[in-house]
């Protein structure tokens, strides 16, 4: 990650209480726990409180100095009401500063509210002219931008808190709590892999990644974990745990907390541009990601992964990538750009991952 200036550092930053927002989704809220940790490193006296959706609660756990306060955005926090509602329960922890990391219509509405106050409310910069210059279909800008994680600093660094972001600002392994899964896996090599995303156009075609699954399966080295969400996800785990000895399906059998503890404990992850990318970068696990109408370059990567890591799609046959900023825009011929990936360069990339 490029650094952020930390400019005079935490002279006068006292014991303040910081509350960050960010709401959702997964890889962006995953996105936030470098920068919490460098936080941490820089004012170790100040706390944080972290708004965000409850489900969300276990990945910082283990962070000093960090509570979270759930905004359960379906039910009790849903609509004009329900923010209402927790800007009550935001304001009952006496934050001194409010920092939005989000930056949606829910919290510009909480930053309207708390407009009658003196509490002050910073806002990120998510890029958006750059980004739209990047994905366009004529004369796009073609550059690197930022990181999320350095847009997220910057609003720290605005606040008044400067921050330097560094590779190892990253969690420890977490020890796997289930004693049936901790006997499968003790021991043994253990290789994630996520197939699915969000957005067609970043899904590989699922018969290319099963000759990856194959052949790894085939080495009997390792321990293929997979990981996922969802009735069609975890199908595709079970069709694979019955055709493969060596491949475990964890898709709905156990919860978040755990899913967290095993893949602290992953020797890789192979992913889409997807949120279990962005999970196992935070732990410092190799993330070897396959990227197709997205890309890198619009600052969605996975935590301080090598550039080799990602895969991309091939741009002289499909120049339009990226067609968006999430996926979500897919011109037509566009589906299966990313199975130009070869899988030789898969299974190559996780040779050179593993050493094999």
């Amino acid at each position: 990650m490029s650094p952020v200036d930390p400019g005079p550092g935490n002279a006068g930053s006292g014991s303040q209480t910081l509350a960050v927002i960010r709401f959702s989704a997964l890889g962006d809220v995953a996105m936030t726990v470098p920068v919490l940790l460098a936080f941490y490193e820089h004012y170790p006296d100040c706390r944080i409180v972290l708004c965000t959706r409850p489900r969300f609660a276990p990945l910082f756990e283990t962070i000093p100095n960090v509570s979270v306060l759930p905004a359960h955005l379906e039910t009790v926090h849903k609509g004009f009401p329900g923010l209402m509602t927790f800007n009550k329960a935001l304001k009952s922890k006496n934050p001194d500063k409010i920092l939005d990391l989000h930056y949606v219509l829910r919290t510009r509405i909480l930053r309207l509210l708390n407009g009658l106050n003196t509490t002050p409310f910073l806002v990120l910069d998510k890029g958006k002219k750059m980004k739209k210059m990047l994905t366009r279909t004529q004369n796009k800008v073609w550059q690197k931008l930022p990181h999320t994680t350095d847009r997220y600093a910057a609003v720290f660094k605005e606040a008044g808190h400067p921050l330097i972001l560094r590779d190892s600002h990253i969690l420890g392994p977490r020890e796997i709590s289930s004693p049936p899964l901790k006997e499968l896996v003790d021991g043994q090599v253990l290789v994630g892999i996520a197939p699915f995303a969000s957005y067609e156009g970043k899904i590989y075609d699922l018969g290319l990644l099963e000759e990856v699954v194959s052949w790894l399966d085939s080495r009997n080295t390792c321990k293929i974990l997979c990981f996922g969400y969802g009735e069609k996800e975890q199908k595709q785990g079970e069709i694979w745990e019955e055709r493969y000895q060596n491949c475990i399906n964890l898709i709905g059998n156990y919860d978040f907390s755990e899913e967290l503890n095993v893949i602290s404990q992953l020797d890789l992850m192979i992913s889409m541009d997807s949120g279990n990318g962005h999970l196992s970068a935070i732990f410092g696990v190799p993330t070897l990601t396959i990227w197709g109408i997205t890309h890198p370059y619009l600052g969605f990567g996975p935590f301080a992964q090598p550039d080799e890591n990602s895969l991309l799609a091939d741009r002289d046959q499909f120049p339009l990538i990226p067609t968006s900023v999430y996926g979500n825009r897919c011109p037509e011929g566009y589906e299966k750009a990313i199975n130009t990936v070869p899988v030789t360069a898969i299974k190559g990339r996780i040779e050179a991952i593993l050493g094999w």
